[in-house]
Order: C-alpha cells, then sequence, then structure tokens
C-alpha cells in the first residue's frame, strides 16, 4: 500500500503542475491578446475623432468665408 502512494503522489503531483504550467500560458495568451485589441481599438478611435476634428475645422473655415 505504501509503495503504491509512493508511486501515485509524485505523478499526480507532476500533472498539476503541468495543468498549471497549461492554464498559466493560456492565460498569459488571453491577457496579450485582449491587450492588442483593446490597443487597435483605442487607436482606431483616436484616429476618427481626429479625422472628425479636422473635417469640423475644415467646415468651419468655409462658412467663415
Amino acid at each position: 500500500m505504501q509503495q503504491k502512494v509512493i508511486l501515485i503522489l509524485p505523478l499526480s503531483i507532476m500533472l498539476c503542475l503541468s495543468a498549471c504550467a497549461e492554464l498559466k500560458q493560456t492565460g498569459r495568451e488571453i491577457g496579450h491578446t485582449t491587450k492588442k485589441v483593446t490597443t487597435a481599438i483605442g487607436h482606431g478611435t483616436r484616429d476618427t475623432v481626429k479625422a472628425i476634428g479636422r473635417e469640423t475645422k475644415e467646415v468651419v473655415e468655409e462658412i467663415k468665408e
């Protein structure tokens, strides 16, 4: 009985560590992807707002003339 425990315990610990490493890597990938998507959305929004601002400025200048 004790020999079985001695064999099973290290194997189960190794499996848990392997699963933890996979979960950690998956979490890291999700985090990086989320950061990339958020950055892309932010840059797109910034560029759109700048474009609208430029166009609005041009329209206002044309109205003044």
